[in-house]
Order: structure tokens, then sequence, then C-alpha cells
């Protein structure tokens, strides 16, 4: 009889509150039709090769639906090349030798450079093997009639020699060797150093924004806010107090995150730690000011538990980790207006590429705006709360 009378309790506060039926059931479809249209492009990764001076059959042999080729002239260092024209690689000759320099900020399109070279190679020695047996078989039906008329009138030479040199000259077009370097990372780079810096800028966030979100909340539920809004103090003061208090906290944490995983993975940041620091700084901010926004909608910490899979979530998947290329068309635009999108894509360019501030400065400044923007709208909104 307790256990009915608790089911029929738990029922009772259920159907009551309207908005977390309405998101226990709305959220789950929402994130799975969000997953489906994400992965619906059939979209293939597509890696770009810069070649110079290099042979013309080799480079046939190698572009393919997956390899898109650029042949350049200029003498510039390949690592400016790389870094201006955005290649994923970068291929030399010098006699049978090449030299494939990979940008490796992204391991899949360095593997794929990787598969389409040993691919061509393998190509161009099959179809010299047929050349050279092609080949062969017709020398081998002339020697066939050279001995057929030396029977008749002796001391005729054969075409064995011509032969010879044919072979020779096919198998020395098909034997390249290789050498690799890494612009970015090493050969022992794996997918995890790329998506490291957008873990860090995830966690942050994500962090920031539940914990801001619920502390105003239980400002609400506890009655502080109201009595803090009935003295002289303003809006803009107690909003000025959150951000100064909990970011000091963001601050801390983001630290801690830094340290971290320079500590325990190892991953070594090419660019300024200070500039990675004040990224998750500026991410912070966003949450912060997102979370204190969120938390005005909702009317419990279980509510406010609840927004995550519909604010925080989505943002994961905007953040870089499925090149944006990939998506669907009508889908890409949504990225923009993820701020997870914008602090990842910086953090990635520090950390991998060692990216300058005044690199990702213009990032920055977006995140400014949506700050600036979440902060005026939580001024509008606590206007409803002053009740004096």
């Amino acid at each position: 009889m307790r256990t009915a009378a608790m089911i029929k309790r738990v029922f009772r506060e259920m159907s009551r509150d309207k908005r977390t039926i309405a998101l226990m059931f709305i959220a789950p479809l929402f994130i799975l039709s969000l997953v489906y249209f994400l992965f619906q492009s059939n979209a293939t990764t597509t890696a770009s090769l810069a070649t110079r001076n290099v042979d013309r059959t080799l480079v046939s042999a190698v572009k393919g639906k997956h390899i898109k080729i650029h042949q350049v002239t200029t003498k510039k260092s390949t690592k400016a090349l790389i870094r201006t024209h955005n290649y994923d690689a970068l291929m030399t000759q010098t006699g049978d030798k090449l030299t494939i320099t990979l940008a490796n900020d992204d391991q899949t399109k360095a593997a794929l450079v990787k598969q389409s070279l040993q691919a061509a190679q393998i190509k161009l020695k099959t179809k010299a093997a047929a050349t050279t047996i092609k080949t062969q078989a017709v020398a081998m039906k002339k020697l066939q009639l050279a001995l057929a008329t030396a029977t008749k009138t002796a001391g005729v030479s054969t075409p064995a020699t011509q032969t010879s040199h044919a072979t020779k000259r096919v198998k020395g077009t098909t034997s390249y060797h290789p050498t690799y370097h890494y612009l970015y990372g090493s050969k022992d780079s794996t997918f995890f150093d790329t998506l490291l810096p957008i873990m860090m800028g995830f966690v942050v966030f994500f962090f920031v924004f539940l914990i801001s979100g619920i502390a105003l909340l239980r400002e609400r539920t506890t009655g502080t806010l109201y009595r803090l809004l009935a003295t002289p103090i303003k809006r803009g003061e107690i909003l000025a107090g959150y951000l100064i208090g909990y970011g000091t906290f963001a601050l801390i944490q983001t630290l801690l995150v830094v340290l971290f995983t320079m500590g325990a993975f190892k991953i070594q940041i090419l660019g300024s730690i200070w500039t990675v620091l004040l990224i998750n700084v500026m991410l912070a901010l966003v949450a912060l000011t997102l979370g204190l926004l969120v938390s005005s909608f909702a009317a419990s910490e279980f509510q406010m538990v609840q927004f995550i899979p519909i604010v925080a979530i989505p943002q994961i998947f905007f953040a870089g980790i499925i090149p944006i290329s990939s998506l669907p068309d009508w889908l890409q635009p949504v990225t923009y207006i993820m701020p997870l999108y914008y602090g990842a894509s910086s953090m990635s360019a520090v950390v991998i590429k060692g990216a300058k501030l005044m690199d990702v400065l213009p990032n920055l400044g977006i995140l400014a705006v949506f700050s600036a923007v979440f902060l005026g709208l939580n001024l509008l909104v606590m206007r409803r709360y002053r009740q004096v």
C-alpha cells in the first residue's frame, strides 16, 4: 500500500509538471533527430594534396575522389605553402625520392594521403608489370620468329637485348622512396590529440553553464533573490557580482583543466598558454551568462538539468568534431550560432597549429558579442523578479 502511495505521488507530481513531461519525451527525440541529420550526409572526407616537381604518372595515380591535387610551382617554403593555402600535405620529388610533408592537424586526412600514395605505387607497379609481361610476350614472339628464321639462315641476332632495356626502363619509373615529415604533431599523433582542445573548451563551457544556472535558481527558490531586489541594489550589480564571482572560479577551473591535460595527457601546446586561458575565460563568460538566462525559465533544479540536452549537448556536435564541410548544406549555418564552435576552433588553432592571439581575435570578438547579448537578455528577464 505504501509503495502504491509512493507511485501515485510520483504520477501526480509528474502530471502537474507539464514542462518536465514535455522535455522528458521531446528532448531524446530532438537529440536523435539531430544526430540523424548530422550523419545523414553522404559527403566523404577529401584531402588536399599539393605537388611540386612530381612525375605526372604518379600524380595521376594518386589523384582520386578522396584526394584533390594542387600542382604548385612556387618556391615558397613548405610550411608557408601549407599554412597559406590550408593544404593537408605537400609532396615534392628529387629523382626517385619523394618528400611528403603532412599538415597532420587532422589525422584522418593524413592517413588518407598515405593510403592514396601507397595505392598509387601499387597501381603503378602493377601497370608496369603488365606492360613488362606484354613486352616480353612480344619479344618472345619475335624471338621465336627469329629462331625459326635462323634455322634457315644461320647467324641472325635476336631482340633479347631490346627486351631487357624496355623492362629496365619501365621498372625505373615505379620505384619511389617516400619520406614523411609532420608540420603539426608527430607520427604518433592520434585522433585524441585533435579532439582534446575541443573537449577542453566543452568541459569548461558545460560545467560553468550548469553551476551558474543552478546557483541563480537557488537564489530564486529560497527567496534570496526577491529579498535582494527589495533593496536598492541594481540588477546590473547582481549580475556583475555573479559574473565576477563565478568568473573567478571559472578561471581557476580553466587553469586546472589546462594543467591537467598538459601533465596527464602530455599535450603539447604550440601557441601561447595565456591565449589558451583567455579563450577558456571567454567561453566561461558565455556559459555563465547563458546559464543565468536559461535558469530564469526553470522552476527547479530538476527543470534546469532538463535544458542540458537542448542547450549544451548540441554545442559539442557543432564544435568541430564533425567537419562542417561534411554536414548537409541546410545544417551548416547552424554551426555559426553555436558559441562553442568559435571557442573550440580557436583552441584547436592555438594548441595544434600554434596560432597567435591576433589570429583568433575575430572568434574572441564573436564570443564577446554572445556574452553581451545574453547579459542584456538577463537584465530584461530580471525585471519581472523585482516586486517593489
